[in-house]
């Protein structure tokens, strides 16, 4: 394939539920925005409607995907926007009847009827959105987008296909597969963090690497901190009460601390038996989740949905495992996930829409393991084999969310999908990798042909599974 995926397409720091149906969304409103100024029409615009189809469309109101466009519309940027201001924003567009385009000019906006829910589906991706801006002279401009996981947004006409083959050129180091990946660490003798530093550095400064991976880092600790401390009952009808803020309680007892970097240090000091690891463990990947569910800022790791894996299995190796790692381990563990996440992405999905729950809390359960295998000292053949057994243990596990809610069974599965991490990374690290059986690019290969095989009730539909057994009611 012809692609270049950077460390910072696969960890995108933005607002929750959903990378796919809120994160992607709101993404292309805003390229609607960007494609309306290039024709130079935004100023000719009196009215947008936006249809959406296939799973945005079945799921879009548990995923807040109306929410999402209306955002994006309005020229709010999901990576800065205050968190507090949402719900005013939105009020104001539903009280009002207007919203203020590009937040420069009004135009009348009704959301029952300017956003089209169409069950059925288009044939190139199962998320599709199309903008529709009505013009003064009464003409109209349409565009068609597909939120294909992660947040990516693509058109189907791929205009920025010869780009994205130039930029994989400034790659000293191109990589598609696990077995391309392994022989260059080989040729170089280097670990994979290092080469994707490398790669890295042909289009940033290492500055501004080093920058932007802690600062995904301390918006993943600030989450966890806030999902720690933040209880009551989650939005959007199940009545799921957060479950993070009690056992976090009954895990810190009376420690003092003022600061999420502090709040780190106490944890270091508790109690570190079988059961309390795996109990934070858990706490930390349903925190992330819980605060994913309100609305919150998360990182999408590879999705928002799966949010919590990573952050969960980097806390523990940095309050459990190794109290003395810091800045440089937190950035070689995000490196190594992110790499890990691109080889799934080309090879295979990261959107729920296509490939159910395995090609997000499956390919994050492998984006962790890889990548705590090579902080404790796993070689790069380990470091491929963590990932491959934490994939394989999630094939074929479906998605079907309770009342299209990122909530049910979405916010358990990433505890699940951060002790198989941890696991998978430990027997990794004692297995010889010349006695394994399964390279991870067949893997790869497998979770694909088993999305295309999967029924797509299962598929970020709610037409099937737990989301046709639990009635809405019943909860």
């Amino acid at each position: 394939m012809e692609e270049c995926i950077s460390v910072f397409d696969m960890l995108k720091i933005g607002v929750g539920p959903s990378s796919s149906h809120t994160l992607g969304p709101w993404r292309a409103a805003e390229r609607f925005l960007t494609e309306l100024r290039e024709a130079t029409i935004f100023s000719e615009v009196t009215r947008i409607k936006i249809d959406l189809y296939g799973s945005l469309s079945l799921t879009g109101k548990g995923h807040a995907t109306d929410l999402a466009v209306m955002l994006g519309l309005s020229g709010q940027d999901p990576e800065y926007i205050p968190i507090a201001n949402i719900n005013s924003i939105i009020q104001s567009i539903e009280n009002t009847n207007t919203l203020l385009l590009g937040d420069e000019k009004n135009i009348p906006f009704y959301f029952l009827q300017d956003i089209v829910f169409n069950k059925n589906f288009l044939p190139f991706h199962a998320n599709a959105l199309t903008f529709t801006a009505y013009l003064s002279d009464e003409k109209e401009y349409a565009s068609t987008f597909y939120s294909i996981g992660g947040g990516f947004v693509v058109k189907e006409e791929r205009v920025n296909a010869k780009e994205k083959v130039k930029i994989k050129c400034a790659f000293p180091y191109p990589i598609d597969k696990a077995t391309e990946l392994l022989a260059i660490c080989r040729q170089e003798n280097k670990s994979i963090s290092e080469i994707v530093y490398e790669n890295e550095k042909s289009m940033r400064s290492e500055d501004t690497i080093d920058h932007e991976l802690l600062r995904i880092w301390h918006t993943m600790l600030e989450c966890m901190y806030i999902g720690c401390h933040s209880e009551g009952i989650l939005p959007g009808g199940l009545n799921v009460r957060r479950r993070a803020f009690d056992m976090h309680q009954n895990l810190i007892g009376l420690s003092n601390y003022h600061s999420p970097q502090t709040w780190l240090e106490e944890i270091r000091k508790t109690e570190v038996k079988f059961r309390q690891i795996l109990q934070w463990v858990s706490t930390f990947a349903l925190a992330v989740n819980e605060v994913n569910a309100a609305l919150g800022r998360v990182v999408t790791a590879p999705t928002n949905g799966s949010a919590g894996v990573i952050p969960a299995v980097l806390m523990y190796y940095l309050v459990i495992e190794n109290h003395q790692a810091g800045n440089n381990e937190i950035k070689q563990f995000l490196m190594v996930a992110g790499e890990i996440g691109s080889i799934f992405k080309k090879g295979s999905t990261i959107s729920a829409a296509m490939g159910g729950c395995q090609a997000e809390i499956g390919v994050s359960s492998a984006m962790a393991a890889a990548a705590l295998c090579e902080v404790m000292g796993g070689t790069p053949e380990q470091v491929l084999m963590a990932a491959e057994i934490a994939m394989e243990h999630h094939l074929g596990l479906t998605c079907d969310p309770i009342g299209g809610l990122v909530q049910i069974p979405c916010i358990e599965r990433n505890t699940m999908g951060a002790i198989k991490a941890i696991n998978a990374a430990e027997l990794a690290l004692q297995t010889d990798p010349k006695n394994a059986k399964v390279p991870l690019d067949k893997v790869v290969d497998t979770m694909w042909q088993t999305a295309k095989d999967m029924n797509n009730k299962y598929k970020e539909t709610s037409e099937g599974g737990l989301a046709i057994a639990v009635n809405m009611a019943d909860c």
